[in-house]
């Protein structure tokens, strides 16, 4: 009984001293092959996605988010198509109405709307209200400041962009008869590029209700005097 007790231990010792020689002799080559498989493998799967996979997931979101979606208040007398990337929840307020989609981890993309009365009951804003304007990047130290006069929907108005803290927003003042809109559309936290697009596409797309502007007064040529020549 002794003598098949101990001879236990000793096939075992036996057995794992064969697997470690073995091992020991696996050919260099073999784990080189191996290792260069592997290798190889990964980099193709990394040109996939970064080549193939990428570029069109992007796309994929950018028209996601740009994607727009019609909206109407009554209210404030307008029609804005809304890029699907900022449309969500929507809050009534006095004078206006927040559009936006809240975050739990960070400050979402969102879109104000106001309306103030027009107490000029002009059709476009004057020299030194743009003037104003134009200038506060410089009078309030603003970190990044720019100004578009443009028309939107053949309404004068004002894009304006700005930093305020770590997000960008895109303001528009659209001037009608009787009141100015301002829509204020922010980025939020998410990605600047696409979400400054999808904000600039949803201002540009705004119709105010109410009568239109006169078309311009046509240029008045007046006929040319009689050439006269010096002799």
């Amino acid at each position: 009984m002794h003598a098949r007790a101990t001879a236990t231990p000793l096939h075992r010792s036996r057995t794992q001293s064969k697997m470690a020689l073995m091992a020991k002799r696996i050919p260099f080559q073999l784990i080189l092959g191996f290792s260069i498989l592997i290798i190889g493998g990964g980099l193709v799967l990394g040109e996939y996605v970064l080549v193939r996979w990428l570029p069109g997931h992007r796309e994929r979101v950018r028209e996601e988010t740009l994607k727009p979606h019609d909206y109407h208040n009554d209210a404030l007398g307008l029609d804005i198509q809304i890029a699907d990337g900022i449309y969500g929840n929507v809050e009534t307020f006095p004078g206006g109405v927040k559009i936006g989609r809240p975050k739990f981890w960070s400050v979402g993309p969102s879109l104000t709307i106001t309306s103030q009365p027009n107490p000029d009951q002009t059709w476009e804003f004057s020299a030194q209200e743009l003037a104003t304007w134009e200038s506060r990047g410089v009078t309030d130290n603003l970190d990044y400041y720019h100004l578009e006069h443009t028309k939107i929907n053949n309404r004068d108005s004002m894009l304006i962009r700005q930093l305020k803290g770590r997000y960008m927003h895109l303001t528009a003042r659209i001037m009608s008869k009787d009141k100015i809109i301002e829509a204020d559309c922010t980025t939020g936290g998410e990605d600047e590029a696409l979400y400054t697009d999808a904000c600039d596409e949803t201002l540009r797309s705004m119709k105010i209700a109410g009568p239109e502007p006169p078309p311009p007064a046509p240029l008045e040529l007046k006929p040319a005097g009689p050439l006269k020549l010096k002799r």
